[in-house]
Formats: structure tokens, C-alpha cells, sequence
């Protein structure tokens, strides 16, 4: 599902309420460092056609617009969500264009929180692990706890391992949210006891102050995958509710 604006929505999202989407990413492409399974936007090799992305300023005056648009029309929106067609921050902007949002958010729609959904790769660059503490949701994601399933999954670009995104992590001090997608495929299954329960160990050692674990909601690029009902979900995270963690399940 590629967004064509800068600026969509709001929309309903199943995890932020009344969601402000921002796509800071090709209008018509995408462009990500990883290349999952699952994603909505389909493979990266379908989404060449177009590879600019957009800039602090253009961002600036599409957001603008839209939250004076919303103002006026009293539009209700819950949060200010960075997502798109791909990885938000791997716009070379990133950190800039947070600092915009957020002033803009201030002056013309304060009761929204500003969100950004995040691979989590570029949480080691200072500028933007310093702009994503910033943000009212930092959501990071993780899909599996090693480095050979997350290739199975979410096949990213060289150099990523799972040991440097919760050494990222850390540094956040549990202020943040964990992403998870549960699901299966011929060759990865999110509920295997081992899986699950390293994934788990990760949990208990980043502690997030929220974890949203979720599962296959629209058409995937992958035609082999299976998703989790709300109730499997929420049995196989009972161990982390039981100890206290927030989990929010979403089918």
C-alpha cells in the first residue's frame, strides 16, 4: 500500500487511534534497509520506479497545511505517526524534520503525540537516536532474537545485527516501545518455544515501557504466512503480563 503524499490520513490505525500518517520516503516507490516478508508495501524491487524523497521543507509546509486543514474542520487526531514507504529514518533529514514536527505539533495540534515507526537500524547515529528521544512514541521494532531469523524475516541490508539494536536500546532506559510482529512461515515460526522464549529474555532486558505485539493484517509479499489470532497472541505473552510489562495485542 504505497502512500502517494507526504502527509496521508488521518487514518484508523489498529495500534494509535486516529493516526496523521507522514511518508518521508518516494511518493510513488519505497525505500527501506529491510525488506520483510510482510510488509505492505510489497518487495523493495517492486518499488524502484521513484526514489526521491522528501525533504525538511517540503515536509514543513505539507504538514502545515494539514493540521490547519484538521484544525478547521475539527478532526481528531491522536498521533502524528512517522511510517511511510519504508524506513523513516533513513531520510538524511531526519533529525531536523522531528524538531519541525514537534514545534508544529506544539502551536496547532497539541494534544496529539508524535510516533515514529522505526526498524530500529539506525538507532547506533547519534543525531538520530538523540531526534527519536525527542518523540512521544519511539516505536522500535524487533521480530525475532537472532540474527539468522531476523533474516528469515525481515532481510536486512548487510551489517545489521541483533546484538547492536538492544545495545541501541538500552540506551533509550525503557523509554520506548517494542514492535513485534508474530507469524508463520515454512521456515520461521514467532510461537516456537525457544523463539519465544529468547525473544522474551530480550523483553526483560531492554524493558520497553510498552511492547505491541501484533500480527498479518493486510496482503504480504510472501503468499506462505500465517497469521496468530488475538487469543494465541495473547497466550504466548502471558509470561511477560504476568511479570508486569504492558503488552498491547493486536490481531
Amino acid at each position: 500500500m504505497m502512500r502517494e503524499d507526504i502527509v496521508f490520513g488521518p487514518i484508523h490505525s489498529r495500534r494509535l487511534g486516529s493516526s496523521l500518517g507522514i511518508n518521508l520516503l518516494p511518493r510513488n516507490g519505497k525505500l527501506c534497509n529491510f525488506d520483510c516478508i510482510y510488509c505492505e508495501c510489497g518487495w523493495n524491487r517492486d518499488g524502484r520506479g521513484d526514489r526521491r524523497i522528501a525533504t525538511a521543507d517540503e515536509l514543513e509546509d505539507a504538514l502545515k497545511a494539514k493540521l490547519e486543514e484538521c484544525a478547521a474542520g475539527g478532526v481528531h487526531i491522536d498521533s502524528i505517526t512517522f511510517s511511510g514507504d519504508g524506513e523513516p529514518t533513513i531520510n538524511p533529514e531526519f533529525p531536523r524534520i522531528i524538531d519541525i514536527t514537534l514545534s508544529l505539533r506544539d502551536s496547532l495540534c497539541p494534544g496529539a503525540k508524535v510516533s515514529v515507526l522505526t526498524n530500529a537500524t539506525m538507532i547506533g547515529k547519534e543525531a538520530v537516536f538523540q531526534a527519536l528521544r525527542k518523540v512521544d512514541n519511539p516505536i522500535l521494532k524487533l521480530d525475532a532474537p537472532d540474527d539468522e531469523a531476523v533474516r528469515k524475516i525481515n532481510h536486512p541490508a548487510p551489517g545489521y545485527s541483533v546484538e547492536k539494536t538492544i545495545e541501541g536500546m538500552l540506551r533509550f532506559k525503557g523509554d520506548f516501545v517494542l514492535q513485534t510482529m508474530f507469524l508463520k512461515s515454512p521456515d520461521f515460526d514467532s510461537s516456537d518455544p525457544d523463539m519465544l522464549s529468547r525473544w522474551m529474555d530480550i523483553v526483560r532486558k531492554v524493558s520497553p515501557r510498552e511492547i505491541m505485539v501484533y500480527t498479518i493484517d493486510r496482503e504480504t509479499p510472501a503468499k506462505d504466512l500465517q497469521k496468530f489470532t488475538v487469543e494465541q497472541m495473547t497466550a504466548l505473552v502471558k509470561p511477560l503480563t504476568d511479570e508486569g510489562f504492558v503488552v498491547q495485542v493486536r490481531g
